[in-house]
């Protein structure tokens, strides 16, 4: 037997949903008539009939039928004839006023419905009765309709909204059927494209009075702002003979515009970051570094978390630093590694490393950073990375638009284990995952004097989240950690992301998701070649800082320090 379409299996789930048992529903209706209050019976039911319509109650609604009307329609059935209308109509509440009895027996029944697309109508609906119970007819799901007639709606799109960059240039515009983009691709991370709605996302876009065949926006900033871009659909609202008949109208409207989006992003660093990324699997997010803006965003800035490696080593020093676990003074052996809580992590590529604080950071020592994430605690290093934005839905738009999106968080073990589990979290392995747009965040809050801004991509307050700043960290201790930052760009791994404008103030991260294909079954004491995620984060000028970034390119031909690095230091350039 061929199963039901998604919208018909969608429709039968709710009508399941609405209806109890409808035994229990008629029971309901033979007490209600014992107990009438005044009012004929024929009233008292058509009281309760619109008063359970009122309120949704399907079930209530069919146990006011005649037997003979149950038999010819199931409980389901009923229940879905009420939701096509409602969804054709775009109903939103119904009120019923006091029934009146016809001098032939049936009750007359005063509605005002409201909908989405035709505003408020006023109509009635007649209820007949036959066997102690209303004889039912599909005519009664809508006020107006008349018995062999069905209800359609002709709509009509409003012409849909431009997303504008911050200097007011179109990002996105043109009509839902043929959106365009002036930057070209470039622009598309951004704004996000317009097409089908997925099958999860039919019921709340009918609510909203689109259709399952409307174009809507499906991702990135089309999608969290679908209604605002979009406006409201008009059209015409027909009762449509069942013979073929000439339709009836019952309401019209005009569609209402939408309204644009102007969002932060800057031209010309958003086509400096899709360059930079150069169609490599990854993403790039740069970030206002005074008040936390969004600036560009490139590939998957914001939706696939990834480990971040040693750029997480920025969490585990200013935790460090504050509880006192470290100073710039302390000295290190250089070795090839150490062992934290019973086993043995060595430094990337097996290197020695060591030295003083400044080199192990500029050198990204594991063999100092994982002993140092057991000496910090998991407490503090949670706390600290929490305070960072890890465990916290991002703050791109306000609450409605970041449902729609459902961007992922950036996400930190709140009880990381043992002692190995802990050594690896403050290297930004294990279960640590974060986006570019989370550790731009990270970069902004060092150059913010360590204070983590919200990351708004749009203009007007009402459209952004509802966040406020977050200290961090001292500022005495932020000035350190630009310090270790400049350190690793002037004489460390992140060389390659100096650039000739300022001085840049970053650090890499390579992050081992396991063994090449090939590389899983070799001799004990061998090395397997692994695949890496290559992270740079950084600010620049690091005196005065303007910009944050970071880049993640996933499954990356080498180190962060060699690919990561010169794509940031790319978009910094272009930038000031």
């Amino acid at each position: 037997m061929n199963p039901l379409p998604p919208e018909a299996q969608r429709r039968r789930r709710l009508a399941t949903r609405s209806l109890p048992l409808a035994a229990l529903a008629l029971a309901a209706f033979v007490t209600g008539v014992a107990a009438g209050t005044g009012g004929s019976p024929r009233q008292e039911a058509a009281k309760r009939f619109a008063a359970a319509w009122e309120r949704q109650d399907f079930a209530a609604m069919y146990g006011e039928l005649s037997p003979a009307s149950r038999r010819a329609v199931s409980t389901p059935d009923f229940a879905i004839a009420y939701l096509d209308a409602q969804r054709v109509s775009t109903l939103r509440t119904i009120e019923a006023a006091e029934p009146e009895e016809l001098d032939e027996g049936a009750i007359r029944v005063p509605l005002t419905v409201s909908t989405l697309s035709f505003g408020r109508l006023a109509g009635e609906i007649e209820l007949r009765f036959e066997d102690g119970g209303i004889a039912w007819a599909p005519a009664l799901t809508f006020p107006g309709l008349r018995r062999g007639e069905e209800l359609e709606a002709r709509l009509r799109l409003a012409p849909r909204a431009p997303i504008l960059a911050r200097d007011g240039s179109g990002l996105a515009v043109g009509p839902a059927t043929a959106r365009t983009h002036p930057l070209g691709d470039d622009a598309i991370d951004v704004t996000g494209q317009v097409g089908e709605a997925d099958p999860e996302d039919v019921e709340r876009l009918a609510e909203q009075g689109f259709t399952p065949e409307t174009p809507v926006g499906v991702s990135g900033i089309e999608q969290a702002f679908n209604t605002r871009l979009a406006g409201r659909p008009g059209g015409e609202l027909l009762a449509v003979p069942g013979d073929g008949g000439e339709p009836r109208l019952l309401a019209a409207a005009e569609p209402r515009r939408g309204r644009a989006v102007r969002t932060t992003v800057d031209p010309t660093l958003q086509e400096a970051a899709v360059a930079a990324l150069a169609g490599r699997l990854g993403g790039i997010a740069v970030l206002d570094a005074r008040n936390g803006a969004v600036r560009a965003l490139a590939g998957q800035a914001f939706s696939a978390p990834q480990p971040p490696g040693s750029i997480f080593k920025v969490i585990t020093t200013t935790a460090a630093l504050r509880e006192g676990d470290v100073s710039f003074d302390d000295e290190f052996p250089v070795v090839d590694g150490a062992n934290a809580g019973g086993r043995f992590i060595y430094n990337a590529h097996q290197e020695l490393c060591g030295g003083d604080f400044r080199t192990a950071f500029a050198q990204s020592c594991n063999s100092v950073f994982a002993p140092l994430g057991v000496d910090v605690g998991e407490d503090e290093l949670v706390a600290t990375a929490e305070r960072y934005g890890f465990n916290s839905e991002p703050t791109l738009y306000n609450e409605a638009a970041t449902r729609a999106v459902d961007p992922p968080d950036p996400t930190i073990p709140t009880d990381p284990g043992d002692d190995v589990d802990l050594a690896v979290t403050a290297i930004g392995q294990g279960e640590v995952l974060a986006t570019p747009l989370a550790m731009a965040s990270v970069a902004q809050t060092v150059a913010g004097g360590g204070v983590r801004m919200p990351t708004p991509i749009v203009v007007r307050p009402e459209l952004r989240a509802g966040a406020a700043p977050v200290r961090v960290s001292s500022r005495r201790i932020a000035t350190q950690l630009t310090e270790l930052m400049v350190g690793v760009v002037t004489g460390g791994t992140g060389s390659l992301g100096a650039i000739p404008e300022a001085q840049v103030a970053g650090k890499t991260g390579t992050a081992e998701l396991g063994p090449k294909p090939g590389q899983e079954d070799l001799p004990p004491d061998a090395i397997p070649e692994q695949i890496v995620d290559a992270w740079f984060i950084a600010f620049a000028p690091a005196e005065r800082p303007q910009l944050a970034i970071a880049v993640m390119l996933v499954d990356a031909d080498a180190d962060g320090g060699t690919v990561a690095a010169p794509a940031a230091a790319q978009v910094l350039s272009a930038g000031l």
